[in-house]
């Protein structure tokens, strides 16, 4: 068997449920012989993650997922790889972006609460385990309290864009969130560009901007694109001269159909992609492909 990789996994540091120990330990158990961790705006789980995967001898990227602000119809998330987890200027940024988070939890909350919703930050917190407190949180605190029966409805009446509860997110812009990555030593790939919600047309040109930015590789290979789609993606990677990553977006138990390092069955994203990436992290350390 092919051995296969998975760039785009979380952990309890933001909204998965396997810490980052266990997510290594199951990477181990289902063969991958590359992994990435990706939690959204924390590093925090990184060293753990790390010192697991250099005991049980798995290659291991370093990374972080970013949301920036996006002009359009979905949303654009930006996965950093290859960091240097220490540098001042990357902790500075989230540090900046957690206090935001936390403002807008706060915020949340109390649109819940002014609903006749009885939750509360401690509430958040117990159910977060110490790890960063993400509207997947409030999605399962809802459920276990019986006021929707799951995640959708959940965000579909009180969490989605635009919805009863809503607050809107804290943002870098691409440019912002390039430069931080870069300035970390790392490279950037667009994650799941599916979710951009653009046309195909549309698409291409916001790769095309994305790639004058500094931006270095596509996640072609994702839970939720299907065989047309990647092959969208694969194509604009070769036009544009990307590299190419991709992921799972494994969550646990908070998003129970994606199975590590297969997604819903449909990945199998081989281990050449990690040496790719690798090799031209090794050579350039996050400065863009000419």
């Amino acid at each position: 068997m092919a051995a296969l990789i998975d760039l785009h996994t979380h952990s309890t540091a933001s909204d998965g449920t396997f810490s980052p120990e266990e997510l290594v330990k199951l990477a181990y158990e289902k063969g991958l012989k590359a992994l990435a961790l990706t939690d959204h705006d924390t590093i925090a789980g990184l060293s753990a993650a790390e010192i697991e995967t250099q005991r049980l001898n798995l290659a291991f990227v370093p990374g972080v997922e970013i949301s920036v602000k996006f002009e359009g119809p979905g949303h654009c998330h930006l996965l950093g790889y290859f960091i240097d987890y220490h540098n001042e200027i990357l902790l500075e940024t989230l540090s900046r972006l957690h206090e935001a988070r936390e403002k807008r939890n706060a915020q949340m909350v109390e649109k819940l609460r002014a609903l006749g919703i009885p939750v509360s930050l401690e509430e958040l917190e117990e159910m977060a385990g110490g790890g960063e407190i993400g509207r997947p949180h409030m999605a399962q605190l809802l459920v276990q309290k019986g006021i929707v029966k799951d995640f959708d409805e959940a965000f579909e009446k009180f969490l989605g864009k635009g919805k009863t509860a809503y607050v809107p997110k804290a943002r870098l812009t691409p440019e912002e969130a390039i430069a931080v990555i870069r300035e970390a030593g790392g490279l950037t790939s667009l994650a799941h560009p599916y979710y951009l919600g653009l046309s195909r047309e549309e698409t291409r040109t916001y790769v095309a901007s994305l790639k004058e930015k500094g931006l270095v590789a596509i996640e072609a290979y994702y839970t939720d694109h299907d065989e047309e789609y990647t092959a969208f993606c694969l194509q604009m990677a070769k036009d544009f001269g990307l590299l190419v990553s991709g992921g799972s977006d494994f969550h646990g138990a908070n998003k129970p159909e994606i199975e590590l390092g297969r997604g819903k069955g449909n990945l199998a994203i081989p281990y050449r992609i990690y040496e790719e990436l690798y090799a031209f992290w090794s050579a350039n350390r996050g400065q863009p492909l000419s």
